[in-house]
C-alpha cells in the first residue's frame, strides 16, 4: 500500500520542533520521504491513495510510555482513595477475578481510546501478556509489553521466556524486562532480575518513587532510597526506566543520567491519587530522558495524551513557581521521541525516510487551534482529542474522522466488555 499525504504542515521531530510545509510518502509500513516528492519510473500508479491534508499537521504519534491497558474494566470503580488503600482494598481483589478473555477485550477497548488521542504505541505492564499481544495484532496497534513480576505473580523464569518469545512474536509487538516495584519484590527476586539484565545486557523497568510512603519505607528497610537501592543490586547496569519517579533526590537524578534510566511521568494519575509532582525541570536540566504515560484507566481515568501533556507543563510550572518552566517544546519531545527512546522503539520516534509510518494528523481548522501563531504551543496548551483527524500505525490508518479500521466494530467491543463486566465482576451485586 502506497499513500501520499500532501498539502501538509509537518512536525517531523527529527532533531527540533520546527514546522515545515510539504508532503509525506509511505510504502507499506515505512516512510519513503518527508518534504519532497519522489517519482516512480514504473508503469503502475505511484499511489494507492492520496490524502489532501488541507494544511493540517502531520506529526509522529504519541508514545504512551506507561499504562495498564486492561484496567479499563476498573474505570471509575474505585475512585477518591489513596494509593495503598486503592490498590489493596479495591484493585487487587477485582484483578483476582481476571481471565485471559477479559484482558483481550478490555485491552481492545483501551486501544480504541489510544487511537482517538493520537497514541500510536504503548508500554503495557499487565498480566495475560499473550492477550495483550493478540489485541495489538488484531487491531494493528503497536505495543511493548513489560513484566509486572513480584513476589506473588510470575517468576524470573517466566519473565525470561516471555521476553524472548514476545520479541519474536510479531512486528507490532516487543518486550522488555521489568518487575512491579521494590516494595512488592524480595531482595532475592530482585537479584535474579539483575541477573537477567546482565545475561541479555538488557534494560529494566519498574514503578519507583511514586509516593512518600514508598520512598520512606524502602529507606527504612534497606538504608537506601529506591533508585539507590536497586542500582546497588545492578538492576540498571544496562539502563532502563522508572515509572513516576516523583521522589527522586539529586543523587538519584544523577544516577538516572549516568545509567541511562528514563523517567516516565504520569501526571494525571499522580494528581488524582495525590501522589505528588515530578521534578520535571530538574530531570530535564540534568539531561535525563523523559517520557509521558497515562498510567492505567483505573487511576487516571482517561487515556488522553493532550490532558497529560498539559498537566506535565502545568504542574511543572506550579512546582517551580515559574511560568517559563517545562516549555511546550520539551513536552512534545517527551510525548514522542522521549517515549520512543524509553520504550526501545527508536524506529518510530520521528518522521524520516526509513522510519516506521506511525503518525497522526492534527486538525488545525478548529477554534481551539486558531490562530496559528505557534503550532507546538497550541498542541500542548489548547490541543484536544477532538483535533485528532487520523491515526496511522505501521502504514495502516486505524482511525480516521471518527471511524475505526481495527478488525472489529466499536459496538461489538462495547457490548462485549459490558457483558464481561456484568457476568464476571458485578454478578454478586
Amino acid at each position: 500500500m502506497r499513500i501520499r499525504i500532501y498539502n501538509a504542515r509537518i512536525l517531523a521531530m527529527n532533531g527540533d520542533t520546527r514546522v515545515t510545509a510539504g508532503e509525506i510518502g509511505i510504502e507499506d509500513d515505512k516512510i519513503l520521504y518527508v518534504g519532497s516528492p519522489v517519482t516512480d519510473a514504473g508503469d503502475k500508479p505511484l499511489w494507492d491513495r492520496e490524502i489532501d491534508a488541507g494544511g493540517n499537521l502531520i506529526m509522529p504519534g504519541f508514545k504512551n510510555a506507561h499504562t495498564h491497558s486492561a484496567m479499563t474494566f476498573l474505570r471509575s470503580y474505585a475512585d477518591d482513595l489513596p494509593l495503598q488503600e486503592w490498590l489493596t482494598q479495591q484493585v487487587f481483589p477485582m484483578e483476582a477475578k481476571l481471565k485471559s478473555e477479559h484482558v483481550l477485550w478490555f485491552t481492545k477497548l483501551a486501544i480504541m481510546e489510544y487511537l482517538t488521542s493520537g497514541i500510536t504505541a504503548n508500554f503495557d505492564m499487565y498480566m495475560y501478556q499473550d492477550m495483550i499481544a493478540q489485541a495489538a495484532v488484531d487491531t494493528g496497534f503497536r505495543t511493548v509489553w513489560v513484566s509486572g513480576l513480584n513476589d506473588f505473580v510470575s517468576s524470573p523464569e517466566e519473565v525470561e521466556r516471555d521476553y524472548l518469545r514476545l520479541n519474536n512474536y510479531h512486528d507490532l509487538v516487543s518486550s522488555q524486562i521489568g518487575f512491579h516495584a521494590e516494595y512488592t519484590c524480595s531482595e532475592e527476586l530482585l537479584k535474579e532480575v539483575a541477573g537477567l539484565a546482565r545475561k541479555y545486557q538488557a534494560p529494566v523497568y519498574t514503578h519507583l518513587a511514586e509516593t512518600e510512603r514508598e520512598t520512606r519505607e524502602c529507606a527504612e528497610r534497606h538504608g537506601l532510597t529506591p533508585l539507590k537501592y536497586l542500582d546497588s543490586l545492578g538492576i540498571f547496569d544496562y539502563g532502563g526506566g522508572v515509572y513516576h519517579g516523583i521522589y527522586l533526590d539529586d543523587e538519584e537524578i544523577g544516577i538516572a543520567k549516568e545509567k541511562n534510566i528514563s523517567v516516565v511521568t504520569n501526571p494525571g494519575s499522580n494528581t488524582k491519587l495525590a501522589s505528588g509532582i515530578c521534578r520535571t525541570t530538574d530531570l530535564l536540566d540534568a539531561g535525563v530522558n523523559m517520557a509521558i504515560g497515562t498510567d492505567g484507566p483505573a487511576s487516571n481515568n482517561c487515556l488522553d495524551f493532550f490532558r497529560e501533556m498539559f498537566l506535565v507543563t502545568g504542574l511543572g510550572k506550579l512546582r517551580e513557581k515559574d511560568a517559563a518552566a517545562v516549555p511546550a517544546e520539551d513536552v512534545i519531545a517527551m510525548a514522542t521521541v522521549g517515549g520512543a527512546r524509553a520504550m526501545g522503539i527508536n524506529d518510530c520516534d520521528c518522521l524520516a525516510a526509513g522510519k516506521q509510518a506511525d503518525l497522526i494528523m492534527i486538525d488545525l481548522q478548529q477554534p481551539n487551534m486558531q490562530p496559528v501563531h505557534n503550532i507546538v504551543k497550541n498542541l500542548v496548551y489548547s490541543g484536544s482529542k477532538q483535533n485528532v483527524r487520523m491515526t496511522m500505525v505501521a502504514g495502516k490508518i486505524l482511525y480516521e474522522d471518527g471511524n475505526y479500521d481495527i478488525g472489529v466494530e466499536p459496538d461489538e467491543v462495547y457490548a462485549k466488555t459490558e457483558e464481561l463486566i456484568k457476568r464476571d465482576f458485578l454478578k454478586e451485586e
